[in-house]
């Protein structure tokens, strides 16, 4: 297998381990898990990252089932967005007008025939019949470069070489859907998941200026009478006047996930990855923890101002 050596323009962001955080994610763990027992919501359906951003050079961290492999959906999106600046920035990949909108339909519209085009752009190969064994190994290891990519940044648990379908695979492609696990399916962590984007945010992913591009092609209008389902519901179903919002969600028959960055009125900057498995048709899952999720940081932010307050400090201003 054919190795990739760490991107000399890759910095990595270091997380740090946050109590308070992880008492925010296990309330709202509990939380869903009590709401919806009526629907048979199990603990293992879930997985959640939650990072504070407020200061993006010491982001802290939280997870439930963080580590999880869960198959992604659209959320595998992200990935390819950021392989494909890379790609452009080490002048692999033509920066063409056609790719533009294609990447700008994957993330915007998640438009699977976008992303598919992406994939075979990004790994110099194509759907088509079934292959001989030799032929098929030849083109697998072609297809697996944007795994080799991240694996060079430090990720685990993921897999990213297949496209995203509406129908399913066929040809060589499901020849691809049939290899045993861990590279029969797409696969990301909340973690995973939640790292991509917040070195998107805080402009680590590739370059400060592709980091913002990248960010553009998520923003999201949550309070437009127009806005997409991607805007509307998911975790921006339950954001305050104000709220700013960025985000790739994920959806079919079988999970429903979001990839969200929250920027508040407030001081409050926060990602939040939400997973969940076998409720896909239920639509209040993911905003009612992010709802809980939004009640923790607020209550918390509360806090540390009336202690602040009781200590003399009231006239302090937090300028991270």
């Amino acid at each position: 297998m054919q190795t990739t050596a760490v991107p000399t323009n890759h910095s990595q962001l270091e997380f740090q381990a946050s109590s308070r955080l992880q008492n925010i994610v296990d309330n709202a763990v509990q939380s869903a898990l009590k709401q919806f027992a009526p629907l048979n919501l199990q603990a293992n359906e879930l997985a959640i990252t939650l990072v504070d951003l407020r200061d993006p050079t010491k982001p802290e961290r939280a997870s439930y089932r963080g580590g999880e492999r869960i198959y992604p959906a659209s959320v595998i999106k992200m990935f390819y967005l950021v392989a494909a600046h890379q790609w452009m920035e080490e002048g692999k990949l033509p920066d063409t007008a056609e790719l533009r909108r294609a990447l700008r339909d994957m993330i915007v519209d998640s438009y699977n025939e976008a992303t598919g085009y992406v994939v075979d752009v990004l790994t110099g190969t194509t759907s088509g019949p079934e292959l001989a064994p030799a032929e098929f190994d030849a083109w697998f290891e072609k297809r697996d470069a944007v795994n080799r990519y991240f694996c060079s940044l430090g990720y685990q648990n993921i897999n990213a070489n297949r496209k995203t379908w509406c129908e399913g695979p066929y040809g060589r492609e499901k020849q691809l859907a049939d290899q045993p696990p861990p590279n029969n399916r797409n696969w990301l962590t909340t973690e995973a998941t939640a790292r991509v984007f917040a070195e998107i945010v805080t402009g680590r992913a590739v370059t400060p200026k592709r980091s913002r591009q990248m960010l553009e092609l998520h923003q999201r209008q949550p309070f437009a009478a127009d806005g997409n389902s991607q805007s509307r519901e998911y975790t921006g179903a339950v954001l305050p006047a104000g709220a700013k919002l960025w985000s790739k969600a994920g959806w079919t028959s079988e999970v429903r996930h979001d990839a969200a960055y929250v920027e508040l009125p407030t001081s409050e900057r926060f990602i939040l990855v939400t997973f969940t498995v076998g409720h896909s048709k239920e639509k209040e899952i993911i905003p009612a923890i992010a709802r809980a999720v939004l009640a923790g940081l607020t209550a918390t932010m509360e806090s540390k101002t009336e202690n602040l307050r009781a200590g003399g400090h009231g006239t302090r201003t937090d300028r991270r």
